[in-house]
């Protein structure tokens, strides 16, 4: 099963009056940095903060009747928790979802907030088992995080705005985890702009992507040790990888020191929250993980759901 850019426009159609066209903005700051013209599509303006959303509402509002009823299940470690329980509420869908117990509080609220039952596991303790029961028992429908043809379609729709909203771009950074996001992106930026060049960036610590996209193998990892807590993802999933392989054109990875760096910088100059995964593309080009001089950049922030508190005690070490 594939996704092609009409179902990404048909996804656009769907949700657009329900998700949030959030703005591209720029920075002088940045374009003197890295001698770029940069464009932030800032999807932690998104409706629960993440583009996440997008992927959610759009899966769910497809579902058949009698799925819709019934309800559906979810596992993730907080923003497709959220956007799940929030489209699950508009739609009169009732949402269960598994999250990790240490997931950030912040992102545990917000997902029991939007109304939906919070299942949570420990360590060691597989989501997708967890998730997968659930279903067979209370006759739920999976809605997977990222590796479904209708989140992926939905999460394009991020890109295919930024490139309406900014005009054709040389350069494209989407961060990865499972790969939805980049995926869909990577479809939408190809079909609006051939010539634009798609970059995934995910945590050093999860490079699982990367080592795919470069083996042409799948690879996995143990869940990673990394504050990016959206791409702790184990590897890319069935459908993701093929997408990944034939629409992006290359991988980098950077640490959650780099990140942090990225992340402060945003909130500091930008004055955009923006959360430790969401950063990611950023912290590339900040970084000067490429060579980004001369040309017209598109950087998705993914999400803002941050935890304030331990960002605070984060910056205090940095400080001390």
């Amino acid at each position: 099963m594939t996704v092609s850019y009409d179902d990404i426009a048909r996804a656009h159609e769907r949700i657009r009056a329900h998700a949030k066209r959030t703005p591209a903005l720029t920075s002088s700051t940045v374009d003197a940095l890295t001698g770029a013209k940069v464009f932030f599509k800032c999807e932690n303006f998104q409706r629960m903060g993440a583009f996440k959303f997008r992927g959610a509402y759009n899966a769910l509002a497809q579902l058949p009747a009698e799925e819709k009823l019934r309800g559906v299940v979810a596992f993730s470690s907080g923003n497709h928790a959220q956007a799940v329980a929030l489209a699950g509420r508009l739609l009169g869908v009732p949402a269960t979802i598994v999250m990790p117990a240490d997931a950030p509080k912040v992102k545990l609220e917000a997902t029991r907030g939007y109304g939906a039952e919070v299942v949570l596991y420990g360590k060691g303790e597989a989501r997708e088992e967890i998730a997968a029961r659930l279903a067979a028992e209370r006759g739920l429908t999976l809605i997977p995080p990222f590796d479904h043809p209708h989140i992926i379609a939905g999460q394009g729709t991020a890109a295919k705005e930024l490139i309406e909203d900014a005009g054709a771009l040389d350069l494209l950074l989407v961060p990865c985890g499972g790969g939805g996001l980049i995926s869909g992106c990577a479809i939408a930026a190809k079909h609006l702009a051939p010539a634009c060049r798609v970059i995934g960036v995910e945590p050093a610590a999860g490079d699982d992507a990367t080592r795919s996209f470069r083996t042409k193998t799948l690879q996995t990892v143990p869940v990673p040790d990394t504050i990016a807590d959206g791409a702790r993802t184990t590897s890319l999933g069935k459908i993701t990888f093929p997408l990944v392989l034939h629409y992006v054109d290359d991988m980098l990875t950077v640490t959650d020191e780099e990140l942090l760096r990225a992340m402060f910088f945003l909130w500091e100059r930008m004055k955009v929250v923006v959360e430790p995964t969401g950063a990611l593309g950023a912290c590339a080009l900040l970084e000067g993980k490429l060579d980004a001089r001369g040309l017209r950049a598109g950087v998705i922030l993914s999400g803002g759901n941050v935890d304030l508190r331990w960002a605070a005690a984060q910056l205090y070490k940095r400080q001390d």
